[in-house]
């Protein structure tokens, strides 16, 4: 390594320390979730009630009656962290074991199972596009998105490198109604709700 992309490296990694710290020294005083991505911070006002978090409770019960007993359906903090990539993300729920659970600070993002996010009303693209981009890049090897603007979803699997980094290589749509298969587990997306207008 040369000294240049060591001392770019360094930079980023003090970066990213910075943002991270930022981030927790304003925890609980500001709305919404507060994320590092690799463009920076990312602040997402979703709201903490309605179909964002109807669909988030609706999913998280659908997977626990379908999920082995040593896995957990999880909905609360904290992160998962990946600091070499500068990446620090709060899914809606993750599907993790109860064993990788007990760790001091951030979750390992390769140690989840799959993370689900519900699409933000506010913020779509950070579903969408940097969620896509970031849970490929640490490691998630499902990540399912379900958009209560529009009532479709879709999961993303087969992490493989590429040019860019790691990227999804597959990607099933879905329409609310159909079954949904996350990881190696088959839940309904029938009646879940939809943002009104």
């Amino acid at each position: 390594m040369t000294t240049a992309s060591k001392n770019a490296q360094q930079g980023a990694s003090h970066r990213y320390r910075a943002m991270r710290n930022f981030i927790q020294s304003t925890d609980d005083t500001v709305p919404g979730k507060l994320e590092v991505t690799k463009e920076g911070i990312v602040h997402d006002m979703m709201a903490p009630v309605g179909p964002h978090e109807l669909t988030t409770a609706h999913i998280r019960k659908r997977l626990e009656r379908v999920i082995p007993e040593e896995l957990l359906a999880h909905t609360g903090e904290p992160d998962v962290e990946d600091e070499s990539e500068g990446i620090m993300r709060r899914p809606d729920l993750m599907v993790i074991a109860w064993a990788d659970m007990d760790v001091p600070g951030s979750f390992d993002p390769r140690t989840l199972v799959a993370a689900v996010e519900v699409v933000s009303r506010s913020n779509p693209d950070n579903d969408w596009v940097t969620k896509v981009r970031d849970y490929a890049l640490i490691g998630i090897p499902v990540y399912a998105v379900f958009d209560p603007r529009t009532g479709t979803g879709a999961v993303l699997t087969d992490i493989h490198p590429t040019p860019d980094g790691p990227r999804y290589a597959t990607r099933k749509d879905f329409v609310y109604g159909e079954d949904v298969t996350i990881a190696d587990w088959t839940i309904s997306s029938e009646g879940l709700p939809l943002y009104g207008s």
